[in-house]
């Protein structure tokens, strides 16, 4: 009997992985009806109303495809950000329109430049088109070494280099100058991948406006300070003719209807969205205090979660474990020196309660088994 048809070489050299393992599965796992999803960055304040609205009112036309090219969100979009319609690529969320850039800009062989432990979907699609990866670690205080990143552009031929900021998972931040200075200090021919993924939890002002400058690939996300994760939907801005690029490759239905309708409403509701990033903002300070209360140092975020640091890669995967036999789903970064820290999305009020004494008594467990490490 035939073994079964083999994969293309590239492909069957990759280990078997799962860049992120659902809430769902881990309850499953540890036979749990309900968790308290702290873990995957979610909105813990939902949709707003008149997203919810839309939504529902259009289900019965679910049988419709959508607007293969989001026109009137794009529209809108463009509005927004003082740009041109065809500055413009809507995808099914900041993961699909990383898959495009690799595609687009890296061949087999190619290589990509990134900081290790970052968001991991762009390493995912990397190797997965039989691109080469080249990392540079986080400085000390869980920061982008922005100047190792560009280093590593020039020594390696670097064709897309990839920057999360607000960054994912360490929650730092680097500012417009020093983001104006990484990108003058690129190859010219490297392209810039950006994931503002975060963004609306920054001031507008401290972004740096990139639109003049065609080798930079902004992403935009409706998952997060919106609360559409579910809906899958995000955008870039780039210049036209790298949207172009994108047109040609991607799925042309890709992007469902509901969340075209979903999104075009939310972005009504600015009132809605300031309370969500005021919300977070207090609670990522009641994290810090809550740290230092229990002697844990956190990482300062400008994003909708914070880092404690529980000194060892050990002692952190000891916790994620104690939350989880007590119902409570975080993630913690994978890669060194952030992997001595757990990461923890920033719930509404009650949420926030029930983790500090759900932490709190983890802390207590895990002390009790393991010494500091």
């Amino acid at each position: 009997m035939s073994a079964g048809p083999r994969p293309a070489a590239a492909i069957a050299a990759l280990p078997v992985s799962k860049p992120f393992i659902a809430p769902e599965e881990l309850g499953k796992r540890a036979g749990l009806q309900e968790l308290l999803r702290l873990g995957a960055n979610e909105s813990a304040f939902g949709p707003p109303p008149r997203a919810l609205d839309a939504m529902q009112a259009e289900l019965p036309h679910t049988a419709w495809y959508g607007d293969p090219e989001s026109a009137d969100l794009r529209e809108a979009l463009a509005t927004r950000h003082r740009c041109a319609f065809e500055n413009l690529c809507v995808a099914a969320g900041i993961d699909d329109l990383l898959g495009l850039a690799v595609r687009a800009y890296l061949s087999p062989g190619d290589t990509a430049v990134t900081t290790l432990g970052t968001y991991p979907t762009f390493v995912y699609h990397v190797t997965g088109y039989g691109a080469r990866l080249e990392t540079a670690p986080y400085d000390g205080a869980g920061r982008v070494q922005l100047a190792e990143l560009a280093a590593l552009a020039h020594a390696n031929g670097a064709r897309l280099v990839y920057l999360a900021n607000p960054d994912n998972p360490s929650g730092s931040f680097a500012e417009p100058a020093a983001v104006a200075q990484f990108v003058a200090a690129l190859p010219p021919e490297t392209v810039l991948v950006l994931d503002e993924a975060y963004a609306d939890f920054v001031a507008p002002a401290e972004l740096l406006d990139t639109s003049g400058d065609p080798r930079v690939i902004r992403m935009r996300t409706f998952s997060k300070a919106y609360g559409l994760a579910g809906a899958r939907i995000g955008y870039a801005i780039a210049a036209p003719q790298v949207v172009e690029t994108f047109q040609k490759i991607r799925l042309q239905y890709g992007v469902n209807r509901t969340a075209q309708i979903g999104a075009l409403a939310a972005l009504g509701e600015d009132g809605f969205v300031a309370r969500v990033v005021r919300e977070t903002a207090q609670g990522r300070e009641e994290y810090y205090r809550l740290g230092e209360s229990l002697g844990l140092a956190t990482l300062p975020s400008s994003a909708n979660f914070v880092c404690f640091d529980l000194g060892s890669r050990t002692r952190a995967e000891g916790m994620v474990e104690e939350l989880l036999r007590r119902a409570v789903f975080i993630r913690k970064p994978g890669g060194p020196p952030l992997d001595r820290y757990v990461r923890v999305t920033v719930g509404t009020n009650d949420e926030r309660v029930r983790f500090a004494s759900s932490f709190t008594a983890a802390l207590q467990a895990l002390d009790a088994v393991l010494a500091p490490l």
